[in-house]
């Protein structure tokens, strides 16, 4: 269970520090209103991702016995967790200049993380494949890694909008870099360890 519960851990921070449209409107909310605004947005996620997870979690158990299906889903994944940390690596500091977007809110956010291929692709060939097989060990395995996720992901872009909200010198400081750097290297070994489950899975690499 500890692997998943480090496993969601990461991911989550990931997502939740990593520059993109969410936490761009999470600035732009917490600039243009106050941080209550940026924490409403930032709980996009737990709304629209539900019935994504579930819809994944039902494909995938139709694919439970179709190992070589399993097997190239979990090296897909660990290409995009690759991508990921890449991204992580190279953006950096996000623009915390008064953005262009006009006032939003829950719903605004809710709209642009459903409309994001990014929940989709995750759940696909990280997520859903990562619950899978965490439901094989260990009943509470799933509920560590989905818990950790969300709560760091959601928790996370909470903080920057009360950073925003109190010191926005911070997105553009020396921590938040190092953060990101540090976020990113984890980010390649989970695409490392996703790699070699999907090449067991289909039978190239023994145990």
């Amino acid at each position: 269970m500890l692997q998943y519960l480090f496993m969601g851990i990461v991911l989550g921070l990931s997502a939740g520090f990593a520059p993109g449209p969410l936490l761009t409107l999470v600035i732009s909310e917490t600039m243009q209103h106050d941080i209550k605004s940026g924490v409403r947005v930032a709980l996009a996620p737990v709304v629209t991702d539900a019935p994504i997870i579930v819809l994944t979690l039902l494909v995938l158990a139709k694919l439970a016995h179709f190992h070589s299906i399993l097997a190239f889903l979990s090296c897909v994944g660990s290409f995009f967790v690759f991508y990921l940390g890449w991204e992580t690596l190279r953006k950096g500091r996000p623009d915390v200049r008064e953005p262009r977007l006009e006032a939003t809110s829950l719903r605004k956010g809710v709209l642009v993380n459903f409309l994001s291929p990014h929940p989709y692709l995750f759940w696909l060939t990280v997520g859903g494949p990562a619950v899978t097989q965490a439901s094989k060990s260990d009943l509470l395995a799933p509920v560590a890694f989905i818990g950790s996720f969300y709560i760091l992901l959601v928790g996370s872009k909470i903080l920057l909008a009360i950073l925003v909200g109190r010191c926005r010198s911070f997105m553009s400081g020396r921590i938040y870099v190092f953060i990101m750097r540090i976020l990113g290297l984890l980010l390649w070994g989970l695409a490392a360890k996703l790699l070699l489950d999907g090449l067991r899975l289909s039978g190239t690499l023994v145990r």
